[in-house]
């Protein structure tokens, strides 16, 4: 079988597709205009979050077998349309829980000290010691959007730290440790809400100008699910109307952002989408895809 890497994949993993006898061509710096070109002569592909994989890509590759997403989602690919052409779609959902799980945990502590800003302040040869009084999160309740693997794995971090979590999933009926409740309780309940769900119709716009009327004043917003789940408009509105003391932000609507006027809010930190970029991580990524493309190879699934 022929496979394109489209996106860094590590090289220990693309010399064991060869080892299994896979041909496996690298270019994880091809442009979609160049993939265009290229992909028809592939059977098949693996992507991250870099590459995306839309109707009219599929439609020029009649020899495409299998498109495999290293990492969770297939926000960026158009899985259904895919699987109606015969192609089989599939991820690597766990690989990258602990990494995301530690960084929305990591950007909870930066806001409730204010990290950033008492960073900055250092930076400028400030000794500001007055401005910097935070807060605690034990305590707190963390309201979680979403209790796949990576809420899960938040959930459980958060819990040691002395937090009480609430989840609102309309796919999930139970869970050990977590109260399940409304959307509306929870937006009413939480001192901080970190969102990790998939970007779907439903799930697109979810969190607005509605919904940030029925928070707490000074509530915490993490998002290192998808850009678009929160609608960056209403929140540029709330963190500027102090209903939202702060966002803590990797992932955007647009990825690198069109306007830049939310990241340069005092009360905003952020990241370019680097939930899973940690070694670890990367690694169990690379040997995910290695172990499902070679099996695909064998057996077609």
């Amino acid at each position: 079988m022929k496979v394109l890497i489209c996106d860094k994949t590590e090289k220990e993993y693309i010399e064991q597709m060869r080892a299994a006898g896979l041909t496996v061509d690298v270019r994880d710096d091809i442009t979609p205009e160049e993939l265009m070109t290229v992909l028809p002569a592939y059977e098949g592909m693996v992507v991250r979050s870099r590459t995306k994989v839309r109707q009219p890509l599929i439609d020029v590759c009649p020899n495409l077998k299998v498109i495999l997403r290293g990492g969770a989602g297939l926000d960026t690919i158009d899985h259904e349309y895919a699987k109606t052409k015969g192609i089989t779609v599939m991820n690597t959902p766990l690989a990258n829980t602990a990494s995301v799980a530690e960084l929305a945990i990591g950007y909870m502590l930066m806001m409730a000290r204010s990290l950033y800003q008492a960073t900055a302040s250092m930076k400028a040869d400030k000794w500001d010691k007055k401005s910097f009084n935070g807060d605690e999160i034990g305590g707190k309740t963390l309201g979680l959007v979403g209790v796949g693997n990576i809420g899960k794995e938040v959930a459980k971090r958060a819990s040691v730290m002395g937090m009480t979590v609430v989840a609102y999933d309309p796919y999930v009926k139970e869970i050990a440790g977590i109260k399940l409740v409304t959307l509306d309780e929870l937006l009413a309940q939480a001192d901080y809400i970190s969102l990790h769900l998939p970007k779907t119709k439903e799930s697109t716009n979810m969190i607005g100008a509605e919904q940030f009327a029925k928070m707490k004043n000074g509530v915490r917003i993490v998002n290192c699910a998808r850009g678009g789940i929160v609608n960056e408009d209403a929140l540029y509105e709330a963190l500027t109307n102090g209903k939202v003391a702060a966002a803590a932000l990797d992932v955007f609507n647009e990825e690198p952002p069109v306007d830049w006027k939310l990241l340069k809010l005092d009360n905003v930190i952020a990241s370019p989408h680097i939930g899973a970029a940690t070694k670890e991580a990367q690694g169990r990524v690379g040997a995910e895809v290695a172990e499902k493309l070679i099996a695909f190879a064998k057996n077609g699934k």
